[in-house]
């Protein structure tokens, strides 16, 4: 039996021509870090067309699992790298509509 995700999505507001250096910094932090954490599922990176944000889209097994990614020694050391490039807003919820053709 599939749960269903617990979704978390930050919106980073970029600095005016960091967007590359941030979505960069994204993609290597998802392949080496990210991704060896227990109840990670999934991650998409949404860059904006305007140079001005990146979304960050991720699935995990539990709110339990947010958390501890985010306690995470090598997520504690990224942060401020993060937030060098960019403000950041993230919020932590489910589904509750999903259509597709």
């Amino acid at each position: 039996m599939t749960t269903e995700p617990v979704i978390l999505v930050n919106l980073l507001k970029v600095e005016p021509g960091k967007q590359d250096a941030l979505i960069a910094l994204l993609k290597q932090n998802t392949e080496t870090v990210i991704r060896t954490l227990p109840g990670w599922r999934a991650t998409r990176l949404i860059a904006a067309g305007d140079g001005a944000g990146v979304v960050i889209y991720s699935e995990w097994d539990s709110p339990a699992a947010v958390e501890a990614m985010r306690s995470d020694p090598r997520m504690k050391a990224y942060f401020p790298k993060i937030g060098a490039l960019a403000s950041l807003d993230s919020m932590m919820g489910s589904a509750v509509f999903s259509e597709t053709p």
